[in-house]
């Protein structure tokens, strides 16, 4: 399914910087103050240039979400713990990396070997209020929102057009694109706990045209080769067509339309001329279509990037990214709830990890990050890699009602780490601490919505903006603020 965005929402944001909360309480209290119109505008002026100021202001062009579903362990990747007792200690042993005295464990070398081109959080942290599982906790990361309908284990209804929207959608919708390409991709496979499907991985009240593009190859979560059955038909010309015939049937379609005032009446506040002309544009530039063609990439970069799904998704983000695309979405392969390559370990962890899902992640990510800096895309990219939570710092004791093996971890919420590079984000910075179990945070604790917060910065976009829900009541893009700490 091919979604175009631009359908209109009901809401008071202008195509830039949006009305904040701010901003209304300064056109309120105007008149009590006894300021003029233009006083007014020249105030709203200088707060603009100065909202410009912060690090980190408007320096992205596009994002990619390297979503980790379903909680890798921080205490087995890159934030290893010494003398603590056996339960607590991994049984991967710690390495150096580029930076002095920062460790990772044996199983990320090739993070290892780039940790100098982006910063780490190691205090990501948020109490849970139903959120110990994983669909909960995945809304609350993609949309900013918490929802009141979990069940006891967690689950949520699924996918609603009244849901909060991912935060993606928000981003295509107030930064639209300028070039004939995909706005928002999400690959390879959807958002899942069991059988709830999908769930924040929406533009829920904001409209369907400001869904993701979903490219979901075929076949199993083990299928290594899913990558190489990417199916676009819906952006290809059929054989018989040519653009200039397309763009001659959509004059057509004009002159049609404006023969008939009643008909174009009823659809003027729709656009759909609009819709029609970008889909129109998408098709016959040929330029997504080509950005799915990983094969145009070379032997040696496509395995760089690694032969498997995760791998080639990284790839194809940073295809997507370079051709225009402002966000992309790159799911981890394997649901949560799901033994093999899954990070949910509850069970067999050690040989889980090692062998399967973080030879993949360490590749693939260290690769996308080299690859984006080398090409000077890391400048105008942000990348950021993060779970729904972290995994306990006990092992084989139960913290969401799962049973856990002596060699297993359950979901913690309390303390974990992400990774964040690109768009002014500082290199070779490591942001928070957690305690020496990494239970908890030790200094700077952050909160996932402050990830989100801050990415929203990044595009010059206010936190605070205030957008309009289905039932057209306000509400915040997010009720955080950015960490500009992370900028140079």
């Amino acid at each position: 399914m091919l979604i175009i965005p631009g359908q209109p929402g009901k809401d008071l944001c202008d195509s830039q910087l949006g009305v904040t909360r701010r901003d209304l309480l300064r056109i309120g209290g105007s008149s009590l103050m006894g300021l003029s119109l233009g006083s007014m505008l020249e105030l709203q002026n200088a707060s603009a240039k100065e909202a410009g100021g912060p690090p980190g202001w408007k320096k992205a062009k596009s994002v990619i979400m390297i979503f980790l579903q379903g909680g890798p362990s921080h205490l087995d990747l890159w934030d290893p713990k010494e003398n603590v007792p056996d339960n607590v200690r991994s049984v991967f042993k710690p390495i150096s990396t580029k930076l002095p005295g920062v460790q990772f464990t044996e199983l990320l070398p090739n993070l290892a070997q780039v940790n100098d081109k982006f910063s780490m959080i190691r205090s990501m942290s948020y109490t849970p209020k139903g959120l110990f599982n994983h669909t909960a906790a995945i809304y609350q990361l993609m949309t900013g929102y918490t929802t009141d309908k979990v069940s006891p284990s967690g689950q949520l209804e699924p996918p609603s057009p009244k849901d909060f929207p991912n935060f993606g959608s928000h981003l295509v919708k107030m930064r639209p694109l300028k070039v004939p390409m995909l706005p928002f991709v999400m690959l390879p496979r959807p958002l899942q706990e069991s059988n709830v499907i999908g769930k924040a991985g929406t533009a829920g009240f904001l409209g369907r045209a400001y869904d993701p593009y979903y490219l979901y190859p075929s076949g199993d979560d083990m299928d290594m080769n899913k990558m190489e059955r990417i199916n676009i038909d819906d952006l290809k010309m059929q054989p018989d067509m040519f653009a200039s015939r397309i763009k001659r049937r959509a004059r057509l379609r004009d002159t049609i339309s404006k023969g008939m005032p009643i008909v174009e009446k009823a659809v003027k506040d729709y656009k759909l001329n609009d819709y029609y002309s970008r889909a129109i544009d998408l098709v016959t530039s040929g330029r997504a279509r080509d950005a799915f063609t990983l094969d145009q990439e070379s032997h040696e970069t496509r395995e760089q990037y690694g032969r498997n799904t995760f791998g080639q998704s990284c790839l194809l983000a940073r295809r997507l990214v370079e051709a225009g695309t402002r966000v992309v979405e790159v799911i981890w392969p394997k649901v949560a709830n799901s033994d093999n390559h899954s990070w949910d370990v509850h069970t067999g962890l050690s040989k889980r990890m090692k062998d399967q899902s973080a030879p993949m992640m360490d590749k693939g990510l260290a690769a996308l990050i080299a690859d984006l800096d080398q090409r000077g895309l890391l400048d105008e990219t942000m990348v950021v890699a993060i779970g729904e939570f972290g995994r306990s710092p006990q092992k084989g004791v139960s913290t969401s009602g799962n049973t856990n093996s002596a060699d297993g971890r359950d979901h913690w919420p309390y303390c974990y780490t992400s990774l964040v590079a690109g768009a002014g984000v500082r290199k070779g910075y490591v942001h928070g601490e957690s305690d020496k179990t990494g239970s908890a945070p030790r200094k700077d604790p952050v909160h996932p919505g402050e990830l989100l917060a801050t990415i929203y910065h990044s595009f010059g976009i206010k936190p605070d903006t205030l957008m309009y829900n289905h039932l057209n009541q306000p509400r915040e893009l997010i009720k955080h603020e950015a960490l500009t700490k992370l900028f140079g």
